[in-house]
């Protein structure tokens, strides 16, 4: 009640002073997330539609040996992951790869286009899940599958407005889901690999792969779609308790966790099925429950709703921080960081559920995951160099966190994050590479035609 005592106090002796309208009043966003929900973020978005979508594909191109492509792209975003730790004990601020870039490198061009490269993957990421999950409603249900998308991304468009807490409390509850039916698959794999898969007809070589080191490379460049969302974490530092020490502990904790799970349910998957059966499958990890348990792959199928539409959530959450970020850079119009009365930045939402809406008419969700890697293997490159440079330029810099195997100030991690990004490129069809540099250009006219409006309206 002191404050309440002050704040009347200063009334008074302001009651002369001009008195405070609705609309000048400024909100600031909540600090209503701690490490249990800041970690389920992380596995709820890496828990989301890359499993349950892309194991079948994925599975063609590595074979039996997909369990491989798991552990390969767990050690890589392991290194990178250790580089968002660190950094986001450093600067726990939204749209944290911009921050990050900006104190490495003094360059906002470049510290633009790596945030603009994450929005636009957040973008049609959303979008593409979106349509996967309009694909199981349809196949359940019927339904038109662009209309049902854009139903979905306005209604968690909404829960996204609402606030931060609320969309926790689904994405809770969502997570609890997609992990029970990733567990669901693991149980299966239990009753049926030990009597099965090493003996007989059924047995299975897990160490055949269909095109050797190289399809495994490329099934690792796939499914790594299955492990983006743990960075996003660092995205939520101003609405996290603590946020020094709990946003580099959710960034590992859900890291781990979401790793542990897909190289069991891959174990499982193959076991059962076989990468031929697997690889020609519309539900994967539905079949592989009905080949157990007969009738179950029903339950797969709802819970692959929750999976998507969770990933959508996740994504319009992540995009609309990342603007409302940018904005508080200066980096774009200042309309993208007004916080409204539930404490969310309701511009940034709108724009994003738009956005992610006129995108619904984008490619497979095969294609749209490659293009969504490209982009993010260049950001963590990027993140991964940041860290090095400022370990120089900041060494004295206080660090709730600091990443492992350092020689000196040198990061050991953050140099094979960038040794294994620049690896997994060269894997990526030309093609979208290209389509990446395309979105890069837009990224700069943007950049160039908002700063060239800033210095006309100093000038002015």
């Amino acid at each position: 009640m002191k404050n309440s005592n002050r704040n009347s106090n200063n009334s008074k002796k302001n009651s002369n002073s001009k008195p405070a309208t609705k609309s000048s009043k400024k909100f600031k966003l909540k600090r209503n997330i701690g490490l249990v929900e800041a970690t389920l973020y992380g596995v709820g978005i890496i828990l989301g539609a890359g499993i349950y979508a892309l194991i079948g594909a994925a599975a063609g191109v590595a074979g039996n040996a997909l369990w491989i492509s798991f552990i390969i792209g767990a050690v890589v975003a392991a290194f990178t992951g250790f580089s968002y730790a660190e950094l986001s004990s450093m600067y726990p601020k939204e749209a944290a790869e911009y921050v990050y870039t900006k104190n490495a490198f003094k360059k906002n061009y470049l510290s633009f286009i790596v945030e603009w490269i994450m929005f636009f993957t957040t973008i049609i990421s959303a979008t593409t899940v979106a349509l996967g999950f309009a694909g199981y409603f349809s196949n359940l249900f019927g339904g038109n599958i662009v209309t049902i998308a854009a139903l979905l991304i306005g209604i968690l468009s909404f829960l996204n407005y609402y606030g931060i807490k609320e969309s926790a409390k689904y994405n809770n509850l969502s997570t609890i889901i997609e992990f029970s039916g990733l567990v669901l698959v693991i149980i299966a794999g239990l009753y049926y690999i030990p009597k099965y898969a090493f003996d007989g007809v059924g047995y299975i070589d897990f160490f055949a792969a269909k095109d050797g080191l190289h399809g495994i490379m490329t099934a690792t460049a796939l499914i790594f779609f299955a492990f983006i969302g743990f960075e996003n974490v660092a995205n939520l530092s101003e609405e996290t308790k603590n946020a020094k020490k709990v946003i580099p502990k959710a960034l590992l904790l859900s890291l781990v966790i979401s790793a542990i799970l897909y190289v069991l349910v891959s174990v499982a998957a193959i076991g059962i099925l076989g990468s031929d059966e697997l690889a020609a499958s519309k539900g994967p990890l539905a079949d592989v429950i009905n080949k157990v348990f007969p009738g179950a792959g029903y339950v797969l199928s709802i819970i692959a709703l929750f999976a998507t539409s969770n990933t959508v959530l996740v994504m319009l959450i992540i995009g609309s921080r990342l603007l409302y970020g940018l904005s508080c850079n200066n980096s774009l119009p200042a309309v993208c960081k007004v916080i409204g009365s539930r404490g969310t930045p309701y511009i940034s939402v709108g724009i994003v559920g738009l956005l992610a809406i006129v995108g619904l008419f984008l490619g497979s969700i095969k294609k749209v995951a490659l293009l969504t890697d490209v982009g993010i293997f260049i950001v963590y490159l990027v993140v991964n160099l940041s860290l090095i440079v400022l370990r120089y330029k900041v060494s004295d810099s206080k660090r709730a966190y600091k990443a492992p195997l350092n020689i000196g100030r040198f990061s050991v991690t953050a140099f094979l994050g960038i040794i294994t990004c620049m690896i997994m490129l060269y894997f990526f069809e030309l093609e979208l590479i290209l389509y990446e540099i395309a979105a890069l250009g837009v990224g700069f006219i943007i950049y160039l035609v908002f700063n060239s409006s800033k210095r006309v309206v100093n000038k002015g």
